[in-house]
Formats: C-alpha cells, sequence, structure tokens
C-alpha cells in the first residue's frame, strides 16, 4: 500500500515535508498546490511527476491524494482546513493550528463528521532528547513534577513569502506562532492543567528597521512566560530570538520531588539526577542522537512525526482513532489558547486566565 500525499503550501516548510515524505517508505507525494509559482516550481524539483496547482481547492478536486499536509501561512489554516475537512482525507496541518481560539474552535466542529486521521505538526515531542526526557517522566524519573523550564536560544524568524511571519496579525503572535512547541511540550510532562499565563517581553532588536507597505513589524523577540498549573506546579519560558550564538538552541529541564532530568538540543543529550544518589556535578548523562533517516531542519522530528502519523492512517479503522484525532485538536487548541494568553499577557503587564480565553469544559479549563 502506497500513501498518496498532497503538499498544499510549498514553502520552506512545504519542502521539508516533501523531503521527509521522499524518504518515507511506502509514501509519495503526488499533489502540489500553491499561489507562488517560485515555490511551486522549487518544489516540483523535489516531487517529480508531481500534479501542480496554483490553487488547494484544484488538488482537492483532482482526487489523486489519500492525505494532505497543510503547511501555508498560519493566518490561512482555518480557511483551509474549512474546505479540507470536508474531504475524505488524512490530514497533517502545520502548527499553530490555528492563530485564534475561536477559529481553533471552527476547525474542530468542522471535524467531526470527518473520517481521515487529523494531526498538528507539534514534531518538538518527537525530538530525540525531548523524547527521551517525556518517557523518562511518565517513568518516575523524577517523581511528582512541580517545576519546568524550557529555554530557546535561537536565531530571528527567516524570510518567509510576501515576509507574512512579520507581523502578529498574520501568525498569531510569536507566543503563539513559535512558543505553541514549548506549550506543547509542557503540557506532556505536567500532570496538571493550565489555568494561568504570566509574560514579559517584547520586540527589543530584531526587524525594528525594516519596513513593509509602510509597516513595521512587530513580531515579539523575547519573552520571560510562566505557566500555572491547576496542581500548584509551574512551568516557565526563557525565549531569546537574537541569541544564535549559543552552544544549545533548546534547553528543556523538569524537576520534581525525586529529581531532575533535562534535555539538550543539538547537543543531544539527556542528564538524569536523582535526589539522595546524585549532586551537583555528579549526574547520568545519555546520548540521545538523531535516529531518523532524514535529519532535516529539526533534528530528525519531522520524520518521525510522518512515521507517527502514517502509523495512524494505516491504523484508522481503529475503534479509538476518531478519539485520537479530537484529542490531537483539542491539545493544539490549548497550545494556542497558552499562547493567546500570554500575548494578552505582554499588552496587559498582568496575568492571563485560561478561563478567560477557553470556555468552560473545553482543554485546560474545569467544567
Amino acid at each position: 500500500m502506497v500513501i498518496r500525499y498532497g503538499v498544499i503550501g510549498t514553502g520552506m516548510m512545504g519542502r521539508e515535508h516533501i523531503a521527509n515524505i521522499a524518504h518515507l517508505p511506502g509514501a509519495e507525494v503526488t499533489a502540489l498546490a500553491d499561489p507562488h509559482p517560485v515555490s511551486l516550481g522549487t518544489a516540483e524539483g523535489m516531487a517529480p511527476g508531481a500534479a501542480r496547482f496554483g490553487d488547494y481547492r484544484r488538488l482537492l478536486e483532482a482526487e489523486i491524494c489519500d492525505a494532505v499536509v497543510i503547511a501555508t501561512p498560519n493566518m490561512t489554516h482555518a480557511d483551509v482546513l474549512g474546505d479540507v475537512l470536508g474531504a475524505d482525507l488524512h490530514v497533517l496541518v502545520e502548527k499553530p493550528l490555528c492563530t485564534t481560539v475561536a477559529e481553533c474552535r471552527r476547525v474542530i466542529d468542522a471535524s467531526a463528521d470527518h473520517r481521515g486521521v487529523i494531526r498538528v505538526g507539534l514534531e518538538y515531542r518527537y525530538m530525540a532528547p525531548f523524547a527521551r526526557l517525556i518517557e523518562e517522566v511518565a517513568g518516575g524519573a523524577v517523581g511528582r513534577v512541580r517545576m519546568v523550564s524550557m529555554r530557546e536560544h535561537r536565531f530571528p524568524f527567516l524570510s518567509k513569502v510576501d515576509d507574512w511571519n512579520r507581523f502578529s496579525d498574520n501568525t498569531g503572535g510569536t507566543l503563539v506562532e513559535k512558543c505553541c512547541h514549548f506549550f506543547d511540550l509542557m503540557n506532556l510532562v505536567m500532570p496538571g492543567r493550565p489555568v494561568r499565563v504570566f509574560a514579559s517581553g517584547g520586540q527589543a532588536v530584531n526587524h525594528r528597521d525594516e519596513r513593509y507597505g509602510g509597516r513595521t513589524p512587530d513580531i515579539d523577540d523575547n519573552a520571560y512566560v510562566v505557566v500555572e498549573y491547576d496542581d500548584g506546579a509551574r512551568a516557565m519560558l526563557d525565549l531569546c530570538m537574537f541569541a544564535e550564538a549559543t552552544h544549545n538552541q533548546q534547553e528543556f529541564a523538569v524537576m520534581g520531588d525525586a529529581g531532575k532530568v533535562e534535555a539538550l538540543v543539538p547537543e543531544h543529550i539527556v542528564r538524569i539526577g536523582r535526589r539522595g544518589e546524585h549532586s551537583i556535578g555528579n549526574v547520568q548523562t545519555f546520548p540521545a542522537p538523531v535516529e531518523a533517516p532524514f535529519e532535516g531542519l529539526h533534528h530528525g522530528s519531522s520524520y518521525v512525526e510522518h512515521e507517527r502519523f502514517m502509523e495512524a492512517v494505516v491504523a484508522v479503522e481503529c475503534a479509538d482513532a476518531k478519539a485520537r484525532s479530537l484529542q490531537a485538536l483539542e491539545d493544539a487548541m490549548l497550545c494556542v489558547a497558552m499562547g493567546v494568553a500570554g500575548q494578552r499577557s505582554l499588552a496587559t503587564g498582568v496575568p492571563a486566565a485560561l478561563a478567560d480565553v477557553l470556555r468552560p469544559g473545553e482543554s485546560g479549563v474545569s467544567p
């Protein structure tokens, strides 16, 4: 069985997906769609023989795909998904699910009768060191989780087609666009549910001297974000997007009453220290190398994401397949909601409650 993929949006991330699919046994790209001729032409060379469409709707009408990857700009996700979910296709949509909680709800409602698998591209959970950390925490390595620390020190936002990512109304804001990955990681290791977000940050260095149609970019390039959970635990994000001169881009640490585990990327190691057994400077260190056959731009995590997606597609007739698709959408909406709350806190200078962003009964809010 060969799964036929259509890729909607053939910019940087779309081409990353095409390259991953090319290395994936039992998969091939049969269709490409993008209104930008240069992006479409570049992608064509990566998928010889794939049909080309300037309008993704024509790709859907062609009925030459079993699954689609949506890698269009953030602000288009809700509309594209509205059309795609009307077709009998499996769907992998890039993060963030949408730029607003209202749009996420619209997508979740539209998925009610969708028979295919739906997943959201939160691939950081599949980076080898992070996956090992998540496994160790689930196995009790730190005991009851009380604190999480996530640091990303990196380069500025890359250039995209028409520079759409320079403006918060297109991206949802940095805490939605970029940090949904980190909120997802926090939620995966935290036993409780997020209830409050406090953020301090802004646009200190990047893109301040750029102009697009007379507009100055407003995308934040740094933040400290604290997330409080309903069991009293806390998570912190330290984000700096003018810190490319660094050793590790991401450092993810989880602390509990029994110890600490941390994962470092791209050093690709995991350290575990247990209270009463280890001390400062004396912990266990394990390698967590990239083992995917294609590393790409995200340390092999996008390839693993595609493996998991294909496994879900093959098992789509299983009884819990629909529940897993719904859970994936709700998890992704929660990450967007945390980012929205963080952006609100940045603007107001005070903590923002998830209850003011989500409805009672939705993920992260008690009924």
